[in-house]
């Protein structure tokens, strides 16, 4: 039965103002935006499937059982939760208890063991102390001894060939040898001293193999490999000067016997190829014969020195030069003889000056080229020698040659020209002279050979000259010295010898020069004349006899016809002078003589005190005037 309903109870003002506040906030709600309510109705979705009446009474109910089921599934799965938290906090009080257990072991057996591990400890750092120290003394065995695979390349058996790791150790022996001394700085002085002791035990050694091993192979430079070690190898030896030395002479040995061989080959055999061939093919022309030898000598030399240069690359370079010119000296010692045997034979054999000369400039030139190389050696000595012995033979000759063409130098020949024998000479001259000399006494010996020449030539020219009359003497001499002057001028350092040649010249133009005005006052009537100019006392010059206007009427006329053709009064003889400048000369100065004579007379007779009636008339050229005519 339905119960009786109740009756209206009527709300006071306030609860209807709740409610209404409340109605509004429910109404007023967006059931979107709220998604605590959103979810608990989709909750409620999943059980409350049937909207009723009766459903919405017993939703209550009904979310109750439900919490009730899901607060049981809740109790149930906690209850496992316990029992496993149960279980875990057993085996956590179990495990706590065997740590302890463990802990106090622990704590035991380290207050047993905290003895034991102090000294482990002091073993360990005492181990890497030894181990440090055994790596330091590895590094000091590394620097300051040789290994045994070096000791062995150092020392090398008797026989055994000498490699690039041979130096590479000797370099180390060295340079541990040296750095002993910052060793013994340091405070080891006893160690240091005994490595420095060691190495040079071993620096000795590898000297004497080093030595030995290049005295061998010194002999044979041409090969490749001896080339990549021979100059390392000197470079250490020089520091035993003694040893460098003994190693030097050992290869300037061997190298001497292959240059005097090679000289023999080209003086016999000539080159391999065929060109050129012997030199002894050309002994018949001794210029070339020996120019040839000493040509083959100039380019052997350098060759030799080249290979000195390549041996010695390594070596200081200070005393390198004086090592090269040593050594250069020794080598070139053994073609002195058979050079020095065949010079001398050309010397003796050769004809002819012009020959010997060039003979003895070629064994200047040649010894002026190598003393610059091998200075004091043999072969400089040598050339020397040879040069002195083709002087004196050339001197000798030319001597003989020029006494024997003065020998035919006699009687001057009618035209008073220069004597064959003259020109004979100083072609022979020309030739000697026109080989070249060079070096420093290239000027003694133009100028010694030049007075070898022209002095004998000279005196036997006066000699034969003598018997002449005194124009033609003066007219001979002036052609052969004309001549010889010719000659002369061609070359250099002939100044003083020209300056005496022009002297002499100048002695017989005076003498010719005397003659032709001597025979032009004769020809013109001035003897006379001049004799009474040059002793007139007193008294007027036209009353003395010879200087009457009639008198001078005659001379005057020979002069106006010698004016017209000065050359018709000039002696033969100076026709025959060689020289356009000697006639021309001697005309000059003759012609000067006649000038000054009428001058003085030309003035005499315009003289009022000489009492010449018309004087112009009497001589109506004046001395300016004849002067232009004659000068």
């Amino acid at each position: 039965m339905d119960p009786a309903p109740k009756e209206d109870v009527p709300l006071d003002s306030e609860a209807a103002s709740q409610v209404t506040k409340k109605l509004n906030k429910i109404l007023e709600t967006r059931i979107e935006n709220d998604k605590e309510t959103l979810e608990a109705l989709k909750e409620l979705s999943t059980f409350f499937t049937e909207n009723s009446f009766q459903a919405r009474r017993n939703l209550r109910s009904k979310i109750e059982k439900r919490s009730l089921s899901i607060n049981e599934e809740f109790l149930s799965a906690f209850r496992d939760v316990k029992e496993s938290l149960d279980s875990i906090y057993v085996d956590v009080q179990s495990m706590n208890m065997m740590l302890t257990d463990m802990n106090s072991r622990l704590q035991s057996t380290k207050a047993q063991t905290s003895s034991l591990i102090n000294q482990t400890t002091k073993l360990q750092a005492e181990s890497r102390k030894i181990s440090m120290e055994q790596e330091l003394v590895k590094k000091f065995l590394l620097n300051f001894q040789l290994s045994s695979t070096e000791q062995a390349i150092l020392k090398g058996g008797r026989d055994s060939p000498l490699s690039s790791e041979f130096f590479i150790v000797l370099e180390k022996v060295k340079k541990i040898h040296r750095e002993c001394n910052t060793l013994m700085q340091s405070g080891h002085q006893t160690a240091a001293l005994e490595i420095m002791e060691q190495m040079t035990h071993y620096q000795e050694s590898a000297l004497e193999r080093l030595y030995r091993w290049t005295q061998t192979h010194c002999r044979n430079i041409d090969s490749p490999e001896n080339m990549s070690l021979l100059p390392r190898a000197m470079s250490y030896i020089q520091e035993r000067p003694i040893l460098l030395k003994y190693v030097l002479d050992e290869y300037a040995t061997a190298r001497r016997s292959i240059l005097v061989k090679s000289f023999i080959d080209a003086l016999t055999k000539g080159s391999p190829t065929g060109a050129p061939g012997p030199i002894e093919m050309h002994a018949d022309d001794p210029k070339r014969y020996v120019g040839d030898m000493l040509a083959w000598l100039h380019q052997s030399i350098p060759v030799e020195e080249e290979n000195l240069q390549m041996l010695l690359e390594s070596c200081n370079q200070d005393e390198k030069p004086e090592h090269i010119s040593g050594a250069l000296s020794n080598i070139t010692e053994g073609v002195c003889h058979p050079l020095k045997i065949r010079v001398e034979h050309i010397i003796a054999a050769a004809a002819g000056p012009v020959v010997l000369f060039s003979v003895v400039c070629l064994l200047r030139y040649y010894s002026d080229v190598l003393k610059q190389v091998i200075p004091g050696s043999l072969l400089e000595t040598t050339l020397n020698d040879l040069h002195q012995l083709g002087m004196q033979a050339f001197l000798t000759s030319l001597k003989g040659a020029v006494n024997q063409l003065c020998d035919k130098i006699e009687t001057p020949p009618p035209d008073l020209s220069p004597p064959p024998g003259l020109a004979h000479a100083l072609a022979m001259l020309k030739d000697v002279l026109s080989v070249t000399s060079v070096g420093e006494d290239r000027k003694n010996d133009l100028i010694k050979i030049v007075a070898l020449v022209t002095d004998p030539l000279l005196q036997a020219i006066i000699l034969s000259a003598s018997r002449l009359p005194t124009t033609d003497m003066a007219v001979y001499l002036l052609n052969c010295i004309y001549h010889i002057q010719s000659t002369l001028s061609l070359y250099e350092f002939m100044d003083e010898r020209l300056e005496r040649l022009q002297a002499q010249g100048d002695a017989q133009l005076d003498t010719l020069t005397s003659e032709q005005a001597s025979s032009l006052v004769a020809n013109l009537n001035l003897g006379p004349i001049y004799t009474i100019l040059q002793e007139q006392d007193t008294g007027p010059l036209s009353s003395i006899p010879g200087m009457e206007p009639p008198s001078l009427n005659t001379f005057l006329t020979k002069l106006d016809s010698f004016l017209a053709v000065p050359d018709m009064l000039s002696m033969h003889q100076i026709r025959l002078l060689l020289s356009s400048n000697h006639r021309h000369v001697v005309q000059h100065r003759s012609h000067e003589v006649i000038v000054a004579i009428y001058r003085q007379l030309y003035k005499s007779v315009h003289n009022p005190v000489n009492q010449y009636q018309n004087p112009s008339n009497v001589m109506p050229r004046t001395p300016e005037q004849v002067a232009e005519l004659l000068l």
